[in-house]
């Protein structure tokens, strides 16, 4: 009785698996982003499949392990088809073992001139689209280290380079899973809980899919943040540094280390010495990353890309829509110059708030306060691609926050944006999107209240 109800569970596990990775097949070889219907569709039943497994092979970490790294491998030799930012990290990459420096020259400009200083220089460009093309790259140089190790592979072929691209990230995706699952040990947390993150379709999708180093990011980050918990916090450091030297996003969580330092045998009062030293370590050596791309002209052209994101960009927002509309009727004109210069510094406010007031010497406050952090900032900013959210749903595995998982469920419905010509939002289903996520985190708000009260 007992074995035949055991093969029939694993005949069903077996079923839910090989359906997945059927789905990831298709998804990665015969679905373009315009193709709204087939794409809601096939990721709604991969969400399904995803948490059915997880809730049903909780104790099976090597079967899960399994379906985390060959539902990767599936996409291995797939062009991503809903994004197209891989075109500009090859073009970067390649620009780098030519000897130029990415920071300096837009793609367009090259063109422009007739000139093509890399291999395939016209289908990269035509490729990463006009509005890519025309402006100075904004990754930070970590990145532009991995771009030019994926060109090493093949500098000449974009399948090749995107095959090398794709193995790095898979590569980080399983340090992420090996050391958040040593650190929610730690914690004394059930480990299980990391495949939340790694098995997440948007993960295997975004990530591996379509190229988004935010997993390169958040390797670096959650080493950082382990490696911080065993008290090694001169080499978490140096690895934070990493990880804003991959993207900029851990900058918004530096001050909400404030509270971390405390003196030995006072635990009450703040180590100021120790704090100061790991401030100071994360700024030289995210400074010596730096260096190679180093010029006033440098300082420059990335400043004003990364402005771009506030003041020009506007994608999938929340908050700063309804700002926006409010401007309108005001004075009939998009306001997003003055809006844009508002949101950060509410953004920073904000944050420095949580720092100050919360209790972030215990380390799951601290985590928390992270997923507060980040999940302000994504609320208040002009432009949220869905693959940004990946920080607050691996955050969130640390918590029993739930909205980050259900908010890496919804945001599939704004690649609808693509579903029409002119690449237009609808922003009825902007608004459907983000009642399913308020409605969530008032949920979880609500849930937390009524913990705190037994």
């Amino acid at each position: 009785m007992l074995n035949t109800l055991f093969l029939k569970t694993n005949k069903l596990t077996l079923l839910l698996i090989l359906a997945s990775f059927c789905l990831y097949g298709v998804f990665a070889y015969n679905l373009a982003r315009t193709d709204h219907t087939n794409l809601i569709s096939i990721y709604i039943v991969l969400f399904g499949l995803f948490i059915k497994i997880v809730n049903n092979n909780k104790n099976n970490f090597k079967l899960l392990i399994a379906i985390a790294i060959i539902s990767r491998l599936i996409f291995l030799i797939a062009i991503p088809n809903l994004s197209q930012d891989f075109y500009r990290f090859i073009w970067d990459g390649r620009m780098i073992l030519q000897g130029f420096n990415p920071y300096l020259h837009t793609p367009a400009s090259f063109i422009a001139l007739g000139e093509y200083p890399i291999s395939q220089a016209q289908q990269l460009v035509v490729g990463m689209q006009a509005l890519n093309a025309s402006h100075y790259s904004n990754y930070p140089p970590i990145n532009q280290l991995l771009f030019t190790i994926a060109n090493l592979i093949s500098s000449s072929n974009i399948l090749g380079s995107v095959i090398g691209l794709r193995l790095i990230i898979i590569a980080a995706d399983i340090g992420t899973l090996y050391f958040g699952a040593k650190l929610l040990k730690r914690l004394e947390l059930s480990q299980y809980k990391i495949f939340w993150f790694i098995l997440n379709p948007f993960i295997v999708i975004e990530l591996t899919g379509n190229l988004h180093f935010e997993g390169v990011m958040l390797f670096f980050l959650i080493l950082s943040l382990y490696l911080l918990h065993k008290n090694k916090w001169q080499w978490s450091a140096v690895i934070f540094a990493l990880s804003i030297s991959t993207k900029l996003v851990p900058l918004l969580f530096l001050p909400l280390f404030v509270k971390w330092f405390r003196v030995k045998d006072n635990h009450s009062k703040i180590d100021f010495k120790k704090l100061i030293y790991f401030y100071i370590i994360i700024g030289v050596s995210t400074l010596v990353l730096f260096t190679p791309f180093f010029s006033m002209e440098f300082v420059n052209n990335y400043s004003k890309t990364v402005g771009l994101w506030f003041g020009d960009f506007e994608f999938n927002a929340s908050i700063y829509y309804i700002a926006r509309e409010v401007g309108y009727l005001i004075t009939g004109y998009n306001q997003i110059a003055i809006i844009g210069k508002i949101l950060p510094v509410i953004i920073f406010t904000s944050i420095w708030y949580i720092a100050l007031t919360r209790q972030n010497q215990n380390f799951i406050t601290l985590i928390k306060s992270m997923l507060i952090a980040f999940t302000v900032y994504l609320l208040l900013s002009t432009t949220v691609h869905p693959w940004y959210i990946a920080s607050i749903l691996l955050l969130s595995i640390f918590t029993n926050y739930k909205y980050p998982l259900i908010w890496s469920f919804i945001i599939i419905i704004s690649y609808l944006a693509y579903a029409n010509a002119d690449n237009t939002e609808n922003l009825w289903i902007i608004g459907f999107e983000y009642l399913v996520v308020f409605t969530a985190l008032f949920w979880d708000v609500l849930k937390q209240k009524k913990l705190l009260k037994y």
